[in-house]
């Protein structure tokens, strides 16, 4: 996606050559990613614009409705509301769970975003080989599981405990953004 900023942040400006780059391999519905929210909302508070944080899919075969909701994030990113509708999904995990489809274009309505235009991309899988590239690329570097973070070339994963993860993630970017690292 590249929407980079929680919806409750403003946008940053283009990352330029002081910002440090948070990818966050993620997958809207999973509960785990839900709980993360808190710390990309303080990461881009402590940091505003110096930490460009980016959501990279990596839908999970056991939750069912996980590769549309990539599909529909990156529709919402194009009518530009990605981070908007992001957050929306990952707060209703469980009306996903029951809802599918209907559910992810009902959370478009809802932020006033063009949800018959959401109904035809999942339709038509305009965004299928951007989610299917995410997904290979965070298989070829390790991600098992979402959360997970990379950050300086490490990877942090969130899948099993967030546990110290938001404290290891302000070390590695406070030490980028210092140059020591």
């Amino acid at each position: 996606m590249s929407d980079s900023s929680p919806a409750s942040a403003p946008a940053p400006a283009a990352a330029g050559p002081s910002a440090v780059v948070l990818d966050v391999w993620c997958e809207l519905q999973c509960p785990d990613c839900h709980r993360a929210l808190d710390d990309l909302h303080a990461l881009r508070e402590r940091y505003g614009d110096r930490l460009e944080v980016r959501l990279r899919h990596f839908p999970l075969e056991k939750h069912q409705h996980a590769f549309a909701a990539a599909q529909a994030a990156e529709e919402a990113t194009e009518q530009g509301k990605g981070w908007a509708y992001v957050e929306a999904v990952l707060g209703r995990v469980e009306e996903l769970t029951r809802g599918g489809e209907p559910f992810l274009v009902e959370v478009a309505r809802e932020l006033g975003l063009d949800a018959e235009e959401f109904d035809t991309a999942l339709i038509d899988g305009r965004h299928i080989l951007i989610v299917d590239a995410d997904q290979a690329e965070g298989k070829a570097i390790g991600v098992t599981g979402t959360p997970t973070y990379v950050i300086g070339g490490e990877r942090l994963d969130g899948g099993k405990s967030q546990e110290g993860l938001r404290a290891r993630v302000e070390e590695i970017a406070d030490r980028l953004l210092t140059g020591q690292g």
